[in-house]
């Protein structure tokens, strides 16, 4: 392969955990070579020198939680890869280099069979944001807590042959699964969950103390989207919510549309968790890059009004903002710095999913890199595994 060698100048970079002003990154094909001032860079023949001005770096954004964008479903998929592609032009658009396609409950074998389908679409992308794998937001949910799922296609009691029925359509592409730790059977789920290297995600949920404590000790480590799907915090009542907000081994999904989540509570969520016990994710749906109108999420439909994603009965389904957005808007309701909310859309979530080659700008680290507008925060230029995939002024770039 021919070595291709490309230099990024801008205003300043976050690693995310350090920033370096004046920066510049040195890449050669899908590896990052060197990072560091600028000024210690050799400009060598043949090197590829982009100089951005007014503009920073970061790492190229994760998005572990997302239904759709660009009319794309991943509970419903087609065999067209353009629909992917229609998806992927949005997510670069704003900086977005993986991503995790999520599947919501249907009947069993519907869900079984889009499952396959979405395995088989995500292993046909070779350019542009990385499908990373398949989360699985059910069907062992409480229907209590169904959030925009319709209820029927919830099973309230484990069937460990349906789950292994879920797990080989995946082909090996499921890492993640969203499940209730109240049902009958959950301890054995997240077992088995284990044994094939898929994270158990404890939501959409009634749990107490007892079951959501016997849930973690058994190996649940992560929590969809605190706060949405799951009990109010109650101050005797002790439930999966305030467990996840206070337990030292579980790491938090927060959803950062400012529509799900108070300002307040997602402060309170940073006070009380680690900052790389926090994950910023989008939960944004099919509509996403789209004009308001009718779309769905799987089975149930929705309308979407001014960015804002509902069902028929008026409850929030998913959302239409993405994370370029949410992690300045953690720096605004949280108060971190730049450094640790960039992590939260970055590197955290690389590190939760066990991605240990991106989600940060180091030498012989993935090539993912975005780089921003200062002020108006808007996408330059977004550059995927070594590969410019969009830029500002050519759009999206196959």
């Amino acid at each position: 392969m021919k070595k291709r060698r490309t230099l990024i100048i801008t205003d300043y970079c976050l690693t995310p955990h350090k920033r370096i002003n004046r920066s510049g990154i040195l890449f050669e094909n899908e590896q990052i070579l060197a990072i560091g001032g600028a000024s210690a860079f050799i400009i060598e023949p043949d090197l590829e020198v982009i100089e951005f001005k007014n503009a920073y770096a970061m790492p190229g954004l994760i998005d572990a939680h997302i239904h759709g964008a660009g009319g794309f479903d991943s509970s419903a998929p087609t065999d067209d890869e353009k629909t992917i592609l229609d998806m992927s032009c949005v997510l670069v658009k704003h900086g977005i280099t993986s991503y995790m396609p999520t599947i919501v409950s249907s009947p069993p074998e519907i869900m079984i069979s889009n499952i396959a389908k979405l395995a088989d679409l995500i292993d046909s992308v070779t350019m542009g944001p990385d499908p990373i794998g398949i989360h699985i937001e059910g069907p062992f949910i409480s229907k209590e807590k169904h959030g925009s799922q319709i209820k029927e296609c919830l099973i309230e009691e484990v069937d460990l042959g349906l789950l292994k029925a879920i797990i080989k359509a995946g082909n090996g592409r499921i890492k993640k699964m969203t499940f209730a730790p109240e049902l009958k059977g959950a301890v054995k789920l997240v077992e088995t969950l284990r044994e094939y290297n898929i994270q158990p995600s404890m939501g959409h949920s009634t749990a107490l103390e007892e079951d959501t404590m016997r849930a973690i000790d058994a190996g649940a480590r992560c929590c969809t989207h605190l706060f949405n799907g799951m009990p109010d915090l109650h101050q005797r009542k002790i439930s999966l919510t305030a467990i996840a907000l206070t337990d030292s081994r579980v790491t938090v999904e927060l959803i950062l549309d400012g529509k799900h989540l108070h300002p307040r509570i997602i402060d309170m969520v940073c006070r009380c968790k680690t900052n790389n016990n926090v994950i910023g994710i989008s939960d944004a749906n099919q509509s996403t890059g789209l004009k308001d109108g009718d779309y769905h999420i799987g089975q149930s439909q929705i309308h979407v009004e001014n960015g804002v994603s509902t069902t028929n009965d008026g409850s929030l389904a998913g959302s239409t903002e993405l994370i370029d957005i949410g992690w300045h808007s953690l720096m605004t309701y949280s108060h971190m710095p730049e450094t640790n909310a960039s992590a939260c859309t970055t590197y955290n979530p690389a590190i939760n999913l066990g991605l240990t080659d991106r989600g940060v700008l180091s030498p012989s680290k993935r090539a993912d890199i975005a780089i921003f507008e200062q002020g108006s925060n808007k996408v330059l230029m977004t550059i995927a595994n070594g590969r410019k995939c969009y830029s500002a002024e050519k759009g999206c770039i196959h």
